[in-house]
């Protein structure tokens, strides 16, 4: 069938992924019905007789998130602290537990952008660019520079700083960690891989086939990464400058202990929306 009117669409469409098992199913089918169709929330109410012509494009949507898919794959796109982020297939799926570090810290990003007229940011492993971006919209007189390993992120995270009108203050760079960083920064943020290897297979099904392994694995601990930013971020550093890390829900003790000994202090720690420990901030 070529057309059909929305609201029977959007019946169809919820009943499909229901009947295939998939939690969200309201909220997906309504989120892919509105996307290929071009419509919205409004019209649905409104006009529920309109005819969408994209039923072709909806059904083959749904066969991929029936499939497994998350839905933002489908929709090439994650809101993320008010921003509308571009995904491809290197990059993470910010999600909302990791709007916990921006809030963590932009407090000292606003801070020093007041103090010193500036606050230079280095986001390590950058993905989309949404820790970054998300400070520099809040805050106009910080500049980012993005780090990540894959030439795939850093195109999206560029391309984000475009859309979002802000490329003059972020710039994407090449590096494995600190290997190609120059200069020093008030702050450096990660939201790193910290999965141990072992239990990435145990995810599920839309993280481990769908977010790209190089951003999940941490290690046989999964506690290398910060390993290596506790080493390397004293040379990259302003004095009293912060270190904002995500972590895995029970490694507070473990990354305190690594940062400790590199010889930082922890400065805040924070849950995340369901109270587990998500965030660490650090000052050497």
């Amino acid at each position: 069938m070529a057309e059909r009117p929305l609201g029977e669409l959007l019946r169809h469409a919820r009943q499909r992924l229901a009947d295939a098992g998939i939690a969200d199913a309201a909220f997906d089918s309504r989120l892919l019905v509105e996307h290929f169709s071009g419509t919205t929330r409004t019209d649905a109410i409104s006009s529920p007789d309109r005819i969408v012509g994209q039923v072709a494009e909806i059904e083959a949507a749904l066969d991929r998130r029936i499939s497994g898919e998350p839905v933002h794959r489908i929709l090439g796109y994650r809101d993320f602290y008010g921003m509308r982020l571009s995904l491809s297939a290197e990059t993470l799926e910010p999600r909302p537990d990791t709007e916990t570090l921006v809030d963590a810290v932009l407090p000292f990003v606003r801070e020093t952008a007041a103090r010193d007229g500036i606050c230079r940011i280095l986001d390590l492993g950058t993905g989309t660019g949404a820790i970054a971006l998300a400070l520099v919209t809040q805050e106009p007189r910080a500049v980012a520079t993005g780090v990540d390993v894959s030439d795939d992120a850093l195109a999206t995270a560029a391309a984000n700083a475009g859309q979002l009108g802000v490329s003059a203050r972020f710039s994407a760079k090449k590096s494995d960690w600190f290997s190609e960083i120059d200069g020093l920064h008030h702050l450096i943020v990660s939201n790193p891989p910290y999965i141990s290897s072992s239990e990435i297979e145990d995810l599920q099904n839309e993280v481990r086939n769908f977010d790209p392994r190089r951003a999940l694995d941490g290690g046989p601990d999964g506690l290398e990464p910060y390993r290596t930013i506790a080493s390397g971020a004293s040379r990259h550093l302003e004095k009293d400058g912060l270190v904002g890390l995500e972590i895995g829900h029970d490694q507070r003790r473990d990354v305190t202990e690594i940062f400790e000994q590199a010889g930082y202090h922890l400065l805040a720690q924070h849950k995340d929306l369901g109270g587990n420990d998500r965030v660490l901030v650090f000052r050497r």
